[in-house]
């Protein structure tokens, strides 16, 4: 098994705790045909298009998301060389669980896990993806698309800030010494503050009018 496949086990395994526990169906509203999301990180600024006809369901659920403001100061908390960069845990544990608990049914893949893709994190259940997304700093094809991954959307500016994330603590817990997503959902950024003070942020995510 290759390094490539062991890490695509790594991020269904890494978002069991949050994904499992959601009971609620995300119902959201219809987002626009494309639309473009900015990211104010802690690297610079980073804009996504989002192609809601790669995949409608999570591309209306990041809509809804955004606009909520959900994504505001959440951590990257988990960033592979060559490999993704994950966020999607919100700093506030209560608002947290209320979002983290509203699954959304799954897509059909229609788009490949290319480079600079972002793609909503899922365990091996079905309809299992929630509010943790993810960047492709690779091209993740043969890897994530056998396992239905399903890109809504790709990076159209700040690509070189995406790749600068801080990436040097590795692999999250248990797998690795990298943060506990369980210990982020209990405590929220302050853990990740006092434990991993090293960490990028993505400060303010808003819509492009």
């Amino acid at each position: 098994m290759n390094r490539r496949t062991l890490l695509a086990i790594g991020i269904t395994a890494g978002c069991i705790f949050l994904s499992s526990c959601g009971s609620k169906t995300a119902k959201t509203e219809v987002a626009p045909a494309q639309y473009k999301v900015h990211l104010q990180t802690t690297k610079g600024d980073v804009v996504i298009l989002v192609h809601r006809d790669w995949s409608p369901l999570g591309a209306d659920h990041f809509y809804e998301l955004t606009k909520a403001g959900f994504y505001n100061n959440n951590a990257v908390f988990r960033a592979l060389p060559d490999f993704i960069v994950q966020w999607g845990i919100n700093g506030d544990p209560k608002v947290n669980h209320e979002w983290s608990e509203k699954n959304m049914p799954d897509d059909p893949p229609k788009v490949s896990n290319k480079i600079g893709t972002i793609v909503f994190a899922k365990t091996s259940e079905p309809n299992s993806r929630s509010t943790q997304v993810f960047i492709n700093l690779g091209d993740n094809s043969a890897s994530l698309d056998p396992q239905g991954f399903t890109p809504f959307g790709e990076v159209i500016q700040g690509m070189d800030h995406v790749m600068a994330f801080y990436n040097g603590y590795g692999e999250g817990q248990p797998g690795g010494s990298g943060p506990s997503q369980a210990a982020i959902a209990d405590s929220g950024n302050s853990y990740l503050k006092q434990q991993f003070p090293k960490l990028d942020y993505i400060r303010k995510a808003t819509i492009i009018p």
